[in-house]
This record gives C-alpha cells, sequence and structure tokens, in this order.
C-alpha cells in the first residue's frame, strides 16, 4: 500500500498563517492548494485538547457516495487556527465513472466467509437493504451479526476499485475481520482487527506479590467521574461498571456465564488459592474480581496521558467530555474458547471492544512425542494453542522433515512441498509464525506436525497463534531432543500424544503484563487507526509490551502466565540485542520486540535524565495524535518528536527519542515498509544538534 504524505510544522513556523475559519475549514483549504480534492472528505472526528489548545481532526474519503476503505486525513491545527501537522493518506478521484459491482452483497458475504474457513449453514439469512440472503448460523458462530457495506478500495496495483466490505465477528475466538470483496466476489484482502498473544492480577503477578485488598477511586475524579463500579447488580463472577465490564465465560458463549453470588456490599474479596485448578468457585471470583481491577487501573492510568474520551476510549458514558460513548470493555474471564493465549478485538468508536483472557498451559510438559523407529524413546513434548487437540492414543506416522530456510524446495514459511501426504512434518522453530509452518504442512497432505525449538537446549513452550483453518495437531519438542530426530531421520516412526493427566493451568486474568498488553491494542487502535500488516501490527504488538512494562517496571513480559522467569519474548527488553534490519515481516510478536526494545531504552534515558515513565506515558501517548494510520517504526518516532516540538527543535527531550531510536537502526534516514516485502534502511545517526 501506498505510504501517507506526512507535512510537519518546522521549528518556528507553522504550515498555515493564523486565521478566523474553523479547524476543519483550515484543513481542506491547506489539502486544496495541493491539488486535493477536499469535496471528498467526511468529518469523521474533531477533538480539542484544552491543555495543548490543539485541534485534532480526522476525515474519511468517500468519492461517489462510497467510502474508500483505509483513506483518510488527519491534522492538527492549534489555537491560533494555524495548521501544525498534516497527514494525507487520500487517493484521487478516478477521471471516468467506476467500474459496476457484478455480486451483490449475499455473493460478497459467502466468499468472505468461506475463504476466513467459516462452514456455510444451509438456511438462508436475511441481510442488505435489497433483502438479500446469505448462508451461515448467526446464532452459533457469530458473536455480531455480520454486516457488508459497499465501498471503494485501492487495489495491489493502486486503482481504486468498487467492490464491499464485509465485517464478521467470531462468537468463539474473538475474531474481528473486515474483508474486502471484488466485484466479482473475489476476496481482494482481509484486515484482522483482533490481536493475539501470548502473555499472563494480583497487582502484578501472583509471582511478584500476595493479593492485597485495595480501594477503588471513588467518585469525582477525572479519569473515573463515578468511580469504577455500576450501580446495577453485581456478583461475583460478573461485575459491570463504566470503563469495564468483567465476566466469566468458561462456556465460551461471550455471554456472561450463570451462577455466582449477588454483591451488595461493593466488596469483591474472594481469596485465591493456586495450589489448585483454576475452575475452582473461589478460583473463578478471584479471577473476575482481579480482571475487572487491573481493566479499570489500565484506563485511569492512560486516560491521565491522552486517552481520553475524545481520544475513543472505552467507556458506557462519556459525560459529553467528546466521543462515542457505549464501549466499555467486555472482558471475558478463563475464557473457555481457547488457551494459553490472549486477545483484543477493537470495533469503531461507540461498539465496545473485546477481550478474551485464556488459561495457560503448566510449564510442566504435558504431552510427548513416543519414537518406535529407527530408535526407541519418549520425548517430552508441548501442544499448541491452534489446530486439533490429541488424545492420549495419539496419532502414528512416518517423521518426514521440512527445512524452516526460506526459499528452499521444501520451505515451511512458503509451501512444504511434496512427500508429505500422510506424514508428520518436523520443522523448526524460526524464521515465520507457527500457524504459517503447520497450516503450509497441511496443505501439503500432513497429518501432524512436530515442531523442534531452536533455542534453550531441554526447553519447550506451548505454541501460541490463530488459524481456523488449522486442523491437525502440533506439538513442540526440546532443541535437543529435535536434534536426535533429526539425526535419525531413515525410518523414522512415531507417535504424537496427550499425557494421561494434564497438571494444573493457570490463570492469565492474574498477570498484569496481558491484561495491560491487550488493552495497549485497543489504545492503538483506536488513536493511531489501522493496525494490521507486517509492520503496523509489529509496533501494535510493541506498543502493548511499551504500555505493560511502563506500567510495571520490568523488561520481561508475562512471566507468571508463560511458567517461564525470562518472559514470553526471545529476550529481555534491557541491552536487546537486535536492531531495526532485523524486522523480517514474517511474525508480528518477533519483529514488535525490536520496536518495544527502542521504547525501553527511551525509559532508561528518561529516567537518567532525571525524568520518569510517567513522563514517557504522556509523550508515547501523545505522539499517536500525529501518527500516520498503518505507521512504520519511524512513523512512530516522529509522532513523538512531533508531540514534544520546540521553536528550536533541540528540546532534551527530542534528542533522547533520538538517541534511543538511532541505537536500534530507527535513526536520521531511517525507513521501513509497511507491507510485504519488508524492505528496511537502517541509520544509527542522530541530528547534529543531538549530543
Amino acid at each position: 500500500a501506498s505510504r501517507a504524505i506526512v507535512y510537519r510544522s518546522q521549528p518556528g513556523r507553522r504550515l498555515t498563517l493564523p486565521s478566523t475559519a474553523a479547524p476543519s475549514a483550515v484543513v481542506k483549504e491547506f489539502i486544496r492548494e495541493r491539488g486535493r480534492d477536499a469535496d471528498t472528505l467526511l468529518a469523521a472526528e474533531e477533538r480539542y485538547i484544552a491543555r495543548t489548545g490543539m485541534t485534532h481532526l480526522r476525515f474519511e474519503q468517500a468519492i461517489d457516495g462510497y467510502r474508500v476503505v483505509g483513506r483518510y486525513l488527519k491534522a492538527t491545527v492549534d489555537d491560533r487556527r494555524e495548521l501544525v501537522d498534516a497527514i494525507d493518506h487520500l487517493v484521487s478521484a478516478p477521471a471516468g465513472r467506476l467500474e459496476t459491482r457484478r455480486v451483490d452483497e449475499r455473493h460478497a458475504l459467502d466468499a468472505a466467509l468461506v475463504h476466513l474457513g467459516y462452514q456455510l449453514a444451509t438456511a438462508p439469512v436475511e441481510i442488505g437493504r435489497q433483502g438479500n440472503t446469505a448462508r451461515y448460523d448467526r446464532g452459533e458462530v457469530f458473536y455480531a451479526e455480520p454486516a457488508v457495506e459497499r465501498v471503494l478500495f485501492v487495489d495491489g496495483a493502486g486503482g481504486l476499485r468498487a467492490g464491499f466490505e464485509v465485517r464478521t465477528w467470531s462468537r468463539d475466538r474473538n475474531l474481528l475481520h473486515h474483508t474486502i470483496v471484488d466485484a466479482d466476489g473475489r476476496v481482494a484482502s482481509v484486515e484482522l482487527r483482533t490481536n493475539t498473544d501470548r502473555y499472563n492480577v494480583f497487582r502484578e503477578d501472583p509471582g511478584k506479590g500476595a493479593q492485597v485488598v485495595v480501594d477503588g477511586p471513588g467518585a469525582g475524579n477525572a479519569e473515573s467521574p463515578i468511580g469504577w463500579l455500576g450501580g446495577g447488580a453485581q456478583t461475583t463472577i460478573n461485575i459491570a461498571g463504566n470503563n469495564a465490564n468483567a465476566y466469566l465465560d468458561a462456556k465460551s458463549n461471550n455471554q456472561p456465564d450463570r451462577g455466582g453470588t449477588a454483591v451488595v456490599t461493593g466488596e469483591f474479596l474472594t481469596v485465591a488459592d493456586l495450589t489448585v485448578s483454576p475452575s475452582t468457585t473461589d478460583n473463578r471470583e478471584a479471577a473476575v474480581q482481579n480482571l475487572f481491577y487491573l481493566n479499570n487501573v489500565i484506563h485511569d492510568i492512560l486516560y491521565r496521558h491522552g486517552f481520553t474520551e475524545s481520544a475513543g476510549n472505552f467507556q458506557a458514558d462519556n459525560f459529553g467530555k467528546g466521543g462515542a460513548g457505549g464501549d466499555p470493555v467486555k472482558a471475558e474471564a478463563q475464557d473457555g474458547g481457547g488457551t494459553d493465549n490472549a486477545n483484543f478485538a477493537t470495533p469503531a468508536d461507540g461498539s465496545s471492544p473485546r477481550m478474551q483472557m485464556y488459561l495457560w498451559s503448566s510449564s510442566v510438559p504435558d504431552h510427548e512425542v513416543v519414537v518406535h523407529s529407527p530408535f526407541v524413546a519418549t520425548l517430552e513434548a508441548r501442544r499448541a494453542a491452534f489446530g486439533a487437540a490429541l488424545t492420549t492414543t495419539g496419532l502414528t506416522g512416518d517423521v518426514v522433515l521440512v527445512n524452516d530456510g526460506a526459499g528452499t524446495p521444501t520451505d515451511a514459511c512458503e509451501g512444504a512441498g511434496a512427500g508429505l501426504s500422510g506424514k508428520i512434518a518436523l520443522i523448526d522453530r524460526g524464521t515465520c509464525a507457527f500457524v504459517n509452518k503447520v497450516l503450509n504442512a497441511q496443505l501439503a497432505g500432513a497429518v501432524g506436525v512436530i515442531v523442534a525449538n531452536n533455542t534453550g537446549g531441554d526447553a519447550t513452550f506451548v505454541m501460541g497463534g490463530t488459524n481456523r483453518r488449522i486442523r491437525i495437531p502440533a506439538v513442540m519438542v526440546s532443541q535437543n531432543d529435535g536434534a536426535t530426530l533429526k539425526a535419525n531421520l531413515a525410518g523414522l516412526n512415531a507417535t504424537m500424544r496427550r499425557d494421561a493427566v494434564l497438571p494444573p493451568m493457570i490463570d492469565g486474568d492474574l498477570d498484569a503484563d496481558i491484561v495491560f498488553h491487550e488493552y495497549g491494542h485497543g489504545l492503538t487502535w483506536r488513536m493511531i487507526g489501522g493496525m494490521s500488516g507486517p509492520m503496523a501490527g509489529a509496533i501494535g504488538e510493541g506498543a502493548s509490551d511499551t504500555v505493560a512494562f511502563l506500567v510495571n517496571g520490568d523488561d520481561r513480559i508475562g512471566e507468571y502466565a508463560f511458567g517461564n522467569p525470562g518472559g514470553v519474548r526471545r529476550f529481555p527488553y534491557s541491552g536487546y540485542p537486535l536492531t531495526y534490519g532485523d524486522v523480517t515481516g514474517q511474525e508480528v510478536h518477533n519483529d514488535g520486540e525490536i520496536y518495544a526494545a527502542a521504547m525501553w531504552r527511551l525509559s532508561e534515558l528518561f529516567q537518567a535524565n532525571g525524568l520518569t515513565n510517567e513522563d514517557l506515558l504522556t509523550v508515547f501517548v501523545g505522539g499517536m495524535n500525529f501518527t500516520p494510520s498503518t505507521p512504520a517504526f519511524e512513523d512512530m518516532r516522529d509522532g513523538m518528536l512531533a508531540s514534544v516540538a520546540t521553536p528550536t527543535g533541540d528540546s532534551l527531550v527530542e534528542c533522547l527519542i533520538w538517541r534511543a531510536f538511532a541505537q536500534y537502526g530507527v535513526g536520521v534516514g531511517a525507513s521501513g515498509t509497511t507491507s510485504a516485502p519488508i524492505v528496511i534502511v537502517e541509520s544509527f545517526a542522530t541530528p547534529a544538534f543531538c549530543p
């Protein structure tokens, strides 16, 4: 996709002269002077920030009455009605008539459902204004009714085309997809607006302190004017307030589970017992009250730093302060729809996002690979969070090695090749996401996958990811056991199976890293805009880690839930070894680590210069007002720079931002493409005015 055109004020000089016109008129006149058709702009948002005197505006684009998907204009005007900043991601209207759509809403929806792996139902359901019908089971499959909108979109060649945007939101895995279907009924693109992560409150997590009794903030504060707890009926497993509704969803029907004990005192004081299963009554109550607390804590923290009503935050009542209300976070504790993961789906302002928190597998391996020939051995293994579940009987087959190296004839990341029909594929960890490897093996005919860890010696972990098209099981063995299997490939035959007795699971609702990380996805989707794709998706993951470590203060993420003191990431953020040039576009969590590492370094520099993480949170969130949708690393850097810019352009904070990002290859002149193939130009240079 083409990059947005960014107009920035220079130190001491705005983009336009002072004006008496409305902020929107100032912006339209500026863009009209640059050859753009201002009549295609539709006002989507206008937010005035009294603290800064700035008005932030966002326009969507519509041509011939149809919204152009993903095209927008974002701008900031100061209190003298001077244009400070403009981000132009518009498309020029065509000279002639646009193509005619040759399919209708029904066919567009069917095409999207098939592409996403849904099973079509036989009974038709009415959709659209013309009363078209499509085949899907709304009650059993979807959290919200699928929607189809006639739109325009920009294709891969930069041309403007007619088509449909199909919005589907699954019940089971909280997958919110926006699928573009072209005029002929072919799927042109898919945007997943749910972010899935592997992380795992007590105040932070049980490994860092016992449960403590804390007070809510009460009423009358700016962040939560009526306090956290709502005035309606509350129970021990369904707690609701203005900012969040946390409830038990062990049945995975996206509704509060029935039961619980009525709470009329406002006191939710259940004590957790972590020596037994999370599914006990007390542990479920502790999970819900913990999840409700953490969602409110992070709401209030981010509010103080700029994620307010007018910025699109999550509240039932916005108290007349701007934005669209009616969207408190729906936080589902111990969701039964998955394990070893968490996710957060972010719809537009005014619709509630949904956070799904899962149970995590014990750090003790609970699966095994039994080798029958050419030697006999039982190897410890950990299962995947996706695909088919294994039984204690398991799955037996011949084992075939599939290379992990990109570009090889049998590359697990680009298509597993021939010779896998009926076989178990053995694949090294690395290069691309686990779900990519396993799906490619499945498409090549494999009946199961064994992934060999590529680090840690005897270490294994549960492989995360989400892809509803995967129907085969997958497990991970250690680096050492993987080497043994690869050294004995001739005649290798084995069984993948589950242990007869499974150890107790770990509750992700008790890990603040995970909750804060997930909430961070809502922050970036609402304040920046599109966060999908290999580059923006990576930034979304890194920015969410940044939210977690700026609040919790340590350089590891999800240690409790992951069952590992090193956390879920490949390296601690302190002294992180990779740089911008190591971004591959293959796996968003891995690539996102590099952005988060730059932010961790910025935190270190702030503290070394007498500033705090509170100060950095203000810069971090404030920079999102100046950041284009679907950003690259340098866009995030530049957004923060714009938020703290001084007339001379050489403030201490500006130089700290430059130093931190330049250390990780995002210095002066650095650039990265935002769509595949990812091309990075590194720079470790800082401006001449920065020491």
